[in-house]
């Protein structure tokens, strides 16, 4: 009897406590089940509440069909209490376990009407209407996998009764939407052999392994192999033994003896029934398939094939990590660097040195955005983005890095001349493409690098080959995903196009306001007035997931900063993936930055300024000295090496003489990837200059409290801030301020900009939510690349901030 249930909220309700039924489902779970993560409205629970009183009106619970039935409150949450055999589901998996049982008993008839049974309660996709309405759970995929695997002991079941001409259309069928399940696959291979067809079940195996290397980069199992050997040299195993013995007393007259036919129906390869549902286990895969487990005790063993030796050696030896192999989108970008000395005797160290600082660079910039170096041979550096995780940005964040490199590396000065011009001595030319890939990484970014083939490399190489120097050239791919936020020259969708730049409304997203963040700055603000007013050291984190906007929220505090009228020293550093070419380089960007010194000073500068301002700081000549004397190395490589601890030392008390004339904020960013010295020496910072105006700003992942769980804890003036994503009501707020925005009656750049970018999500809220973040996110990159590298599209912006290396100082 059809019950009207009500809406998506009330269907969706009963269809998860009908999945879980018998057992008590918390009302948290329900609110995810109900809502995308992180969406559920403040009044998630009275909506759920009500929904469950709704079923409660609409279902005869306790009557009829339903006798029996019970929706009930359990804290925390309900229960849907019913008989197993009154929902479908429950009724389907005891059927198919039954079945299951008969066909390893070896009893193919009883499985098979078992089996049927069970897949006759199937009437289309589980909750095909909650679906179509976006619903995902992991519990449908379950399901589905469950209805796959009692699909395939029924066939089974059906081949081993000789009954392949009944099931080979629907396996056919079947298999062209599951075209990578192997046992699948082999049971269509033996239906259509046993059929006649040899040459299609040939060709099955065929597209299956094409299918297979081109979408994983993995042969089919050795189960799959061994049948298609069985199929090519027509192994009497591959016909069931009942008809086999008719085929031989039609053409012999008489059958073979017991015994021999027991013999002969060992197959020599695998049946259906031993062919994996995925990719069997590495150590399966180095047994022979003819001495893999028998699922029927009927079936004899050969000694002489028994695998306890080969397993043995097997185990013995170390499981390699796991390499994931998948095509996917993902942007390659390779550059082509070339250095060119003009005199013939350049020293070779010289040399040396920069090539290492060519990579160096090349690495940082590339791991800053969130890319992965995948191969460096000579000149030429190949990276992936989109590797392991794609994101919407891949193309943006691949194209910026090209900019990135192609201006970093043109300040190299050239080796044999160490202070020549920086634009002679270094050739760059980066190519970008776009597209689908066959890619193996390691999902945890660890051991071995990725590795990428297939036409969208040669598609980069292509345009490198096509690329001049200076030049950083694209597909039309990487075009048509950029242009919102880079201009292109002349070019077409053969040829590729040229970068010109960032476009001007792209760099100007900074302006955008800062949402939903004001009581935090407020508690920022307050806590630096105390700093300065008390000489009183903080010490404040900022924490969040990536992409939540830790670089936005400081950079809006950096600039209220700089805007206040009180004299107060902001230096930045940020710690780069794996340490960056120095593991304290964001301290010694502070340092230097709080000393004045410019991209692009010489040594000589560099060093007139360090020695200026410590002296400008220490009125006794012999700490002059012995601070300069650990500090020097951090402008001139050629000074002597102090030891890692003094070098520390200084810095603390350099740091603590600049906050005694001057109140200082120092802001680290990124400091989840830094390495462990550095660590304690931000930890303990402000413990050792008491007495003193110094205000640090921390911003990590949550990657720093599972290193230090104890961080900030324990000790006066510490306070940690954890960012949440931005709600929707704010998100909305923001996208009407910027959208009514206008400037003589047209939109102003941003506004216009965001207008544009936004069409492409389309009218749904959601869509243009998510449009939005993506925005803001990508607002963030251009700051962030803008400041570490001293670029003038920030400065033009905002003139107040001053670039300093990879930090930069208000003052």
């Amino acid at each position: 009897m059809p019950v009207g249930l009500g809406g998506t909220r009330q269907r969706a309700t009963l269809g998860f406590l009908m999945m879980h039924a018998n057992r008590v489902v918390a009302s948290s779970q329900l609110i995810d089940a109900l809502w995308p993560a992180g969406r559920a409205p403040q009044s998630a629970r009275k909506i759920l509440q009500n929904s469950v009183w709704r079923l409660r009106r609409a279902l005869p619970l306790g009557d009829g069909e339903f006798t029996g039935v019970r929706l009930q409150s359990q804290a925390p949450g309900y229960m849907l209490c019913a008989e197993p055999d009154q929902i479908d589901l429950y009724h389907f998996r005891r059927l198919a376990r039954c079945g299951h049982a008969e066909l390893a008993a070896g009893a193919p008839r009883a499985a098979a009407v078992l089996l049927r049974e069970a897949l006759a309660l199937w009437r289309g996709p589980v909750l095909a209407d909650l679906v179509e309405t976006g619903i995902d759970w992991p519990e449908l995929a379950s399901v589905q996998n469950a209805r796959l695997d009692a699909l395939e002991d029924f066939f089974e079941a059906e081949l081993a009764c000789g009954h392949h001409h009944r099931v080979l259309a629907e396996l056919e069928r079947t298999v062209a939407t599951e075209v990578l399940r192997e046992r699948l696959l082999g049971q269509l291979m033996l239906a259509l052999y046993r059929s006649g067809r040899q040459t299609d079940a040939l060709d099955v195996y065929a597209g299956a392994r094409a299918a297979m290397a081109e979408r994983l980069g993995l042969e089919p199992g050795h189960a799959l192999q061994a049948l298609q050997q069985a199929v090519l040299t027509h192994d009497p195993a591959l016909i069931p033994v009942g008809i086999r013995e008719q085929i031989e007393v039609r053409m012999t007259g008489s059958a073979r003896e017991p015994a021999r036919a027991v013999a002969a129906a060992r197959p020599a390869a695998p049946s259906p029934a031993e062919i994996p549902a995925g990719p069997p286990p590495e150590a399966e895969r180095r047994v022979r398939p003819e001495t893999r487990p028998e699922r029927s005790e009927t079936r004899p063993e050969r000694p002489e094939t028994r695998p306890e030796p080969v397993e043995d050696e097997a185990a013995a030896r170390p499981v390699p990590r796991t390499m994931v192999a998948e095509r996917k989108e993902v942007s390659v970008l390779i550059a082509r660097v070339q250095l060119m000395p003009d005199a013939a005797g350049v020293d070779p160290q010289r040399m040396d040195e920069a090539v290492e600082q060519v990579a160096a660079t090349i690495r940082g910039e590339v791991e800053c955005l969130g890319g992965t170096v995948a191969a460096s041979i000579g000149p030429i550096s190949l990276v992936l983005f989109g590797v392991p995780e794609a994101a919407d940005d891949d193309a943006e964040r691949a194209v910026h890095a090209a900019l990135t490199i192609r201006d970093q590396l043109t300040r190299i000065a050239d080796p044999g001349e160490p202070h020549a011009d920086c634009t002679r001595g270094v050739s760059v030319q980066v190519a970008v493409a776009t597209g689908e890939a066959l890619v193996r990484y390691q999902p945890d970014r660890s051991g071995v690098p990725p590795t990428v083939n297939g036409a969208l490399l040669d598609e980069c190489h292509t345009l490198l080959s096509d690329t001049r120097a200076g030049e950083i050239r694209v597909c039309d791919n990487t075009r048509r995903s950029t242009g919102f936020a880079i201009t292109y020259q002349h070019g077409s969708p053969s040829s590729g196009w040229t970068v010109g730049g960032f476009r001007q409304e792209y760099t100007a997203l900074h302006a955008v306001p800062v949402i939903d963040r004001e009581y935090d700055l407020d508690v920022l603000r307050g806590l630096l007035q105390r700093s300065r007013h008390q000489a009183t050291p903080h010490l404040v984190t900022v924490l969040g997931e990536p992409g939540v906007g830790k670089t936005r929220f400081v950079m809006e505090f950096e600039r209220r900063v700089a805007a206040n009228a009180d004299t107060v020293r902001l230096v930045v550093g940020r710690v780069r993936p794996g340490g960056g070419a120095h593991p304290l380089e964001a301290l010694h960007d502070l340092l230097l930055a709080c000393c004045g010194i410019l991209q692009g000073d010489r040594v000589e500068m560099m060093t007139a300024k360090l020695t200026a301002t410590v002296r400008r700081l220490k009125a006794s000549e012999e700490d002059c000295r012995w601070m300069l004397s650990c500090l020097a190395p951090l402008v001139d490589p050629a000074a002597a090496q102090a030891p890692p601890d003094e070098m520390l030392t200084a810095s603390r008390e350099f740091l603590g003489a600049v906050a005694a004339s001057t109140p200082l904020v120092l802001v680290f960013e990124d400091l989840h990837w830094a390495d462990q010295a550095l660590v304690d020496f931000v930890e303990n910072l402000t413990a050792s200059q008491a007495g003193l105006p110094i205000f640090v700003i921390v911003t990590a992942g949550p990657e720093l409290l599972k290193r230090r769980p104890e961080w900030g804890e324990g000790s006066l003036n510490r306070l940690t801030i954890t960012l949440e994503p931005i709600s929707d009501a704010a998100i909305d707020r923001l996208l009407e301020f910027l959208m009514s925005t206008t400037e003589g009656g047209a939109k102003n750049s941003v506004g216009g900009l965001l207008e544009a970018l936004l069409e492409s999500g389309g009218r749904e809220p959601d869509a243009r939510r998510h449009q939005l973040r993506r925005i803001l996110a990508s607002g963030s990159a251009s700051l962030r690349y803008e400041r570490c590298s001293g670029g003038g599209g920030l400065q033009a912006a905002a003139p107040e901030c001053t670039p300093r290396l990879s930090g930069h100082a208000y003052g």
